[in-house]
């Protein structure tokens, strides 16, 4: 029998991290990023260290009008925002804080993430597409091509940890998790971030809303909350990101006292990430469309094949 009530609050614990989490990250970036680059708004907006720099962003948004074009394809043009971020909520029930607080403890929870990611960024390319907007198309041209390029090497180095845990559970592969880890598993650990960030299109990897270039891409025709909603989607995409590679590469809930404070432990190891995340951004400048597709198929799988193999003789001796 199914637990009603124990599952109303495992949904409910998973909307709230997902409505809060996100939002949290925009105001890390923030925060960041004005350190680094000397930014003066988000440093004073409201007082205190600009705490209000997120809240009059979010008026902003609302205040936007929202406007369809008119040679657009309006179902799929409203469509887009939604397909982009809800897929990010649907991932978080299977990443675990914990041996038993997870929303679901799948047996097949690795691919089941890796395969719900790749569909938040089909929001990208049908807002792209239904945009009737030829800078839009093109951006979205880019996402499908940076999308089939990157998706190997993520997923092969997420199979390298898998192969080390013997389990294909998120659960099960955080408790194998061990620290020799950091050292066999550096090479797929670096793989999975850089092909992350390629796939969420986060700088260096941004060619596809590139402003200099095609405007700001698919979401250029784009407006007010549906824009916001894009812009959630991609902090939610950090967040996803940061907490797979923290349960697949750095031990999950494992830290000292880690039977009382596991959630704590994956927060700071999310966050660490999420940070380098938003570092990347500050550090390195947007790569050109052929060294974008030369860094996947050139660099990031055959490292991530080679990984795979010293996996296999780690395993086998």
């Amino acid at each position: 029998m199914i637990d009603v009530a124990d599952l109303l609050l495992r949904c409910g614990l998973v909307l709230v991290a997902f409505l809060v989490l996100p939002l949290a990250v925009g105001q890390l970036e923030h925060k960041t990023m004005a350190h680094m680059q000397s930014r003066v708004g988000p440093m004073y907006a409201g007082g205190f260290h600009g705490w209000a720099q997120l809240v009059a962003d979010g008026v902003k948004f609302v205040q936007k009008e929202d406007v369809t074009p008119r040679a657009a394809d309006r179902p799929v043009f409203a469509l887009a925002p939604a397909v982009a971020l809800v897929p990010y909520l649907v991932v978080l029930f299977v990443i675990p804080l914990g041996p038993s607080l997870v929303g679901a403890d799948l047996d097949l929870g690795l691919f089941f993430a890796l395969a719900v990611m790749s569909v938040g960024v089909l929001g990208t390319l049908m807002g792209g597409w239904a945009s009737a907007n030829k800078y839009s198309l093109l951006g979205g041209l880019r996402t499908a091509s940076q999308l089939m390029s990157y998706e190997l090497p993520m997923v092969l180095a997420a199979v390298s940890a898998a192969m080390m845990a013997g389990s294909l559970s998120l659960v099960a592969i955080a408790q194998a998790w061990e620290w020799s880890w950091l050292v066999w598993q550096l090479p797929a650990l670096c793989v999975f971030v850089v092909a992350g960030l390629a796939e969420l299109q986060r700088p260096p990897f941004d060619m596809p809303i590139a402003d200099a270039e095609v405007i700001l891409g698919p979401y250029t025709e784009y407006g007010g909350m549906r824009f916001a909603m894009f812009l959630l989607a991609e902090y939610a995409g950090i967040v996803v990101l940061a907490a797979l590679t923290a349960t697949l590469f750095l031990g999950g809930w494992r830290g000292p006292a880690s039977d009382e404070l596991g959630w704590l432990w994956v927060l700071l190891k999310t966050f660490a990430v999420a940070f380098c995340v938003v570092w990347f951004r500050v550090a390195w400048p947007r790569l050109r469309e052929d060294q974008l597709n030369a860094l996947a198929w050139k660099l990031l799988v055959p490292v991530a094949l080679g990984q795979l193999a010293l996996t296999t003789v780690v395993v086998l001796v």
